[in-house]
């Protein structure tokens, strides 16, 4: 777009308005600009090198998954130990037996969450240190979306529920059971001594 050249009338407007107008500041000496202002002068820009390339070459060998958050049982695995280091080897290799059991699968979440407060602390009270906590590995959706929706309410409910009071004190280690006792459907709960 170009600027319009003014008109004399224009200039003439301008020169009269300029003259009735109080200075801001009359102790600055007024400064004499020129009429019209001197053009820029263009700077040449050299020309852009293009080298030479093949088509994908910046693109990576394997495309990266895109995760939002690691799963519950990868959080589990990554967890810190917090009892004896043997017994929770022998305990990941489904060496140890669990004293008791509760099978979550198939419960709604309004059922199993009382059923798990009472299954937990009734088996701390009663002296168990291992029992195992059976939620199901849970369906797929039907309608697979744009959002991710993590697989099994249970599965991903339960380690929640073991982290909070009333739970919280009971529980001392929470991990993805061996596959000889269901895998990633189901925890190995290991309870604190009753003192």
């Amino acid at each position: 777009m170009t600027r319009r050249k003014l008109t004399a009338e224009e200039i003439e407007l301008w020169r009269k308005v300029a003259k009735q107008a109080e200075r801001l500041h009359p102790e600055i000496p007024q400064s004499v600009h020129p009429a019209t202002l001197p053009k820029p002068k263009p700077t040449k820009t050299p020309k852009a090198r293009i080298d030479a390339f093949e088509l994908g070459q910046k693109v990576p060998a394997k495309p990266s998954r895109n995760t939002l958050k690691p799963s519950v049982t990868e959080q589990l695995r990554g967890a810190p130990v917090q009892m004896d280091n043997k017994a929770f080897g022998r305990m990941k290799r489904g060496k140890l037996k669990p004293e008791g059991r509760i099978d979550l699968h198939g419960m709604r979440v309004d059922t199993a969450h009382p059923a798990l407060v009472r299954f937990v602390l009734s088996a701390q009270a009663s002296g168990k240190r291992l029992v195992l906590v059976i939620t199901g590995k849970g369906k797929d959706r039907d309608e697979p979306g744009p959002i991710p929706t993590p697989r099994g309410v249970l599965r991903n409910q339960v380690p929640h529920w073991l982290s909070i009071p009333p739970l919280a004190q009971a529980v001392m280690q929470v991990t993805p059971a061996h596959i000889s006792h269901g895998g990633d459907g189901a925890y190995y709960v290991y309870l604190r001594r009753v003192r």
